[in-house]
């Protein structure tokens, strides 16, 4: 069974939820707090099975300003994303955050949902946020209008979801996994369990994995809720850890074929601007962002369009990796940046 993965995006209270909710049947909003104020703070998880047959797991991700380190948590591994746009509302000033940071990723597959059709015609907030998403690595996408509370639309967004998965490069099942961990939870009589998505590369139970520099052994995998022997990219990966205390890792870890990664000190990019603008001006210290981790890392300038980075603390990188550069100070994305 062909398994695939993509992120919803796009601003708050746009319907980004009760469209997951609508299209699998399962509830993303995990936090009791989540359901009291109907307002997405952490990452949420859903899955269904399209017409076609392929499995498709949906991380939920929150549209809130203040969230938007969660969001990039949720995104940043998943190859494909749905850009949520609510009809009576348009486009939106995180809407536009949300875009930056999956051009700074260079993200290139996507569908645009214009979600609450049926409280205004779509027609002013499609057009608008067609013309914003052109200007990004999405370039041109498809379009599904829907109104999820009646679930008006979902069967043509269900065939457009086969097509934007189908189109997607297969992932190599021999690649070095690094799996950036999302969650991280104890289950009582099993121990520890780390979640997130398994972009490319092959996990079996039994496996030898390094967390922070140390070997830990998989004692157990499920993929969308089920125990599974081994897991292929793409996919959605809970993976029980023997031996691992709940304390020794937390998002933003990795989980690593051993031998295979360097986390180096200090590594150099090529700067991009976003949406096809030039990058804006760095300040001395930036939150720096890969895969789900979110850190501090300080700048050094090497010239036009260059600069060295020193994380907090090291991650697992390679040359062609995309990081995402935001400023703490205005709390918004300036580069993208490619690791030279």
């Amino acid at each position: 069974m062909t398994s695939r993965v993509v992120a919803t995006a796009g601003h708050v209270d746009h319907g980004k939820s009760t469209l997951v909710r609508a299209l699998t049947g399962m509830e993303p909003d995990r936090l009791a707090e989540e359901r009291r104020r109907g307002l997405t703070i952490d990452l949420g998880f859903a899955w269904t099975t399209l017409p076609s047959g392929t499995d498709l797991a949906i991380v939920d991700v929150p549209g809130h300003e203040r969230f938007v380190t969660t969001m990039l948590a949720g995104a940043g591994p998943v190859p494909a994303v749905l850009v949520v746009v609510a009809a009576d509302e348009g486009w939106m000033p995180q809407s536009a955050e949300h875009l930056d940071a999956l051009d700074a990723l260079g993200v290139e597959h996507g569908l645009l949902v214009v979600t609450r059709c049926d409280l205004l015609d779509p027609e002013v907030a499609r057009e608008d946020a067609l013309a914003e998403i052109r200007r990004s690595t999405l370039g041109e996408v498809g379009v599904v209008e829907v109104c999820a509370t009646r679930g008006e639309g979902l069967d043509a967004l269900r065939t457009a979801l086969d097509g934007l998965v189908g189109a997607l490069p297969e992932p190599d099942p021999e690649a070095d996994v690094r799996l950036w961990v999302d969650r991280a939870f104890t289950i009582k009589g099993a121990g520890t369990v780390v979640t997130g998505t398994l972009g490319a590369g092959t996990i079996r139970v039994g496996d030898e994995l390094e967390l922070r520099g140390r070997r830990v052994h998989v004692r157990g995998l499920q993929s969308l809720g089920e125990p599974v022997e081994v897991a292929r990219g793409v996919a959605r990966v809970a993976v029980n850890l023997r031996g691992v205390p709940r304390e020794a890792v937390a998002r933003g870890d990795a989980l690593l074929t051993p031998e295979s990664w360097i986390a180096p000190a200090e590594f150099d990019v090529a700067l991009r601007g976003v949406r096809g603008g030039e990058p804006g001006a760095l300040p001395s210290e930036v939150v720096l962002h890969a895969g789900s981790a979110a850190v501090a890392g300080r700048v050094r300038p090497l010239g036009p369009g260059f600069v060295r980075l020193r994380p907090e603390r090291p991650l697992p990188l390679r040359i062609g990796d995309r990081v995402v550069l935001r400023d703490p100070g205005r709390r918004a994305v300036v580069a993208g940046a490619g690791v030279l």
